[in-house]
This record gives structure tokens, C-alpha cells and sequence, in this order.
């Protein structure tokens, strides 16, 4: 499927400003979805590789599967963006990926004309016994805020499999960031579930991210990373549940204040059903290191812009 015009030539440019590759996304080689509010633009599958869509009122709905054993070399990019100033987008996904297979997604979603967007992301995640998944999402936003993020995400990693997912945010007003990912681990699967977000002006974030152990010697981490600057106010809530034998689960939160008004809270929960089960977390929330900023003022950068470049750093 391919549609050109006017929407995915500004939805590739938006791509291209988030850190992505607009070439990609009309080349045969890569597996692909470009979407504009609930319009499928391009759609490209590759040996191995199966996108289904389906167009509704709200957004679209797609189903990505991969077959059992296949490798796709390539990554798979995602492209998803509303380009008016309003409107709502819902992305309803299922992703199934097959026994001992692996493929890693590039996921784009551009909203840089945004006064009152909505965007909803429901998926449903199935990385089959001894599969490998990587799926990172980068962001990109204008400088209004005027965006509500929803990505709501259910993912089940079955025995052996793995499963690793980047949620990036540091470019443009956040608005309003909402996640929550719950992930059930079957025996030896491995989870790793990373944010990272700069929070500006009245910016609202949101972190709930929950890990069930559920299989013997299952393994998982929760990694936050979120600055929070002007009158944003930011809440990370880690969860880690110890159900089997040999489970091991970590909770990383790392909260920093730019400025007297942003706020800043982490709520780590840790629950042991299994004795045999070792369950941990960190957590800290803290102002950006006043040496570091000293050292760049003093090669020439304002405090403004030495702040931000630390803060940049971290979040990379």
C-alpha cells in the first residue's frame, strides 16, 4: 500500500526531525507502516514479515506478526503522527512474534503542529519461547504542549524469549505523558522496559511500569530517566513481583529538577510471592550537577545552555 501527497511528505520531514531516516521508509528492504491521523500512507511486509491494518474512524488498527524462526535483518519502521493543531488518534496493535524469531522496530510519532492532540496507544505484545523483540519509540512534539500521550501496552515474554523496549521523549513540549506497560515473564525470559523524557513548561508525565516474574530465573528491569524543568510536575510508579524461583527485578528511577517549581515523585513496589525470588530498586531525585554546569560555563556556554546540555547527556 502506498499513498503519496502533501501528508507524508510533511509526517517523512517530522520523522527525519525526530532522528529518523525518511529514506527508509520507502525502501523495499525494510519492513514499514507510515500513518497520518487514521490514514495507512505505506505499508511495505518483508520474507518473514506480515503488517495488517485496517483503517477506522479514530485511527487504525494493525496486527505485526513474525513467523516462527524468521531474523529480519533490517529494522522495521513505524511512523506514526497527526499533523493538524487537533484531533485523536488511536492506534490499536497487536504484535506476535513467533518461536526463536527476532526483529527490532524503529517507532516515530510526530505531532509538531499540536494544540489539542490525542494519541492513544493500545497494544498487545505476544514474543514467543525463545524470540527477540527490541521496539524503540522516539517522539517528537511541537513546542505548544498541546499533545496527550496514551500508550497503553500489554506484553507477555514466553519462556526464554526477550523482550526490550525505549520510550523517548526530549524534543518539544512533552504535554501530557501517560505509560503504562504491565509485562508477564515466563521461565528465564528477560524484560527490559526504559523511559526517557524532558518535561517543560506545565508538562505532565506519568510512569507506570509493572514487571510480574511469573517463570524460575525470570529477569527484569525497569529503567526511568525523566527531567522535569518550569512547572512540570513528574511521577514514576515502579512495580516488581517475585512469583517464581530464581526471579531477579530491578526498579532504576531517576528524577531531575530544573528550577524551584517542578515537581518530582518515585514510588518503587517491591512484592515477593516466592522466597527464592530477589527483587531490588534505586531510586533518586536531585538537581543537575552544579560542577558539570561550571565546567561548560566556563568554555563559553550560558548557565541556560550548560544546564541543557547536561541534562541532554543524561537522557541520551
Amino acid at each position: 500500500m502506498f499513498e503519496t501527497g502533501s501528508d507524508f511528505t510533511a509526517i517523512a520531514k517530522s520523522f527525519e526531525n525526530s532522528g529518523g531516516d525518511a529514506s527508509a521508509l520507502l525502501d523495499k528492504r525494510f519492513g514499514a507502516m507510515v500513518v497520518s491521523h487514521n490514514r495507512v500512507l505505506y505499508s511495505n511486509g518483508v520474507p518473514g514479515l506480515r503488517m495488517e491494518s485496517e483503517e477506522i474512524p479514530t485511527g487504525v488498527k494493525a496486527r505485526i506478526t513474525v513467523e516462527p524462526g524468521a531474523e529480519i535483518r533490517n529494522p522495521v519502521h513505524l511512523c506514526f503522527g497527526v499533523l493538524p493543531r487537533e484531533g485523536l488518534q488511536e492506534i490499536l496493535s497487536e504484535f506476535d512474534i513467533g518461536e526463536g524469531a527476532k526483529v527490532r522496530f524503529v517507532a516515530h510519532c510526530t505531532f509538531p503542529n499540536a494544540e489539542r492532540v490525542r494519541h492513544v496507544m493500545d497494544a498487545k505484545i505476544r514474543v514467543g519461547r525463545g524470540a527477540e523483540m527490541d521496539y524503540a519509540e522516539t517522539h517528537y512534539h511541537g513546542p505548544e504542549g498541546g499533545v496527550e500521550v496514551l500508550p497503553v501496552a500489554r506484553i507477555h515474554v514466553e519462556e526464554g524469549g526477550v523482550y526490550r523496549s525505549l520510550f523517548k521523549l526530549i524534543q518539544g513540549a512533552a504535554g501530557v505523558v501517560k505509560l503504562d506497560y504491565q509485562a508477564d515473564l515466563d521461565r528465564e525470559a528477560v524484560c527490559e522496559l526504559d523511559a526517557k523524557i524532558y518535561g517543560k513548561k506545565n508538562d505532565r508525565i506519568v510512569i507506570n511500569e509493572s514487571l510480574r516474574l511469573n517463570g524460575e530465573g525470570a529477569r527484569g528491569l525497569a529503567k526511568s530517566r525523566v527531567v522535569a524543568s518550569d512547572h512540570c510536575v513528574s511521577e514514576v510508579i515502579g512495580e516488581a513481583v517475585g512469583n517464581a524461583a530464581g526471579a531477579r527485578g530491578h526498579i532504576d528511577c531517576v528524577e531531575i529538577l530544573k528550577g524551584p517549581h517542578a515537581r518530582a515523585s518515585a514510588v518503587p513496589k517491591l512484592v515477593v510471592v516466592d522466597e527464592r525470588a530477589k527483587l531490588t530498586h534505586e531510586a533518586a531525585i536531585g538537581s543537575v550537577d552544579k560542577k558539570q554546569v561550571e565546567t561548560l560555563m566556563a568554555r563559553g556556554l550560558t548557565e541556560d545552555e550548560a544546564v541543557d546540555v547536561v541534562v541532554k547527556g543524561m537522557l541520551r
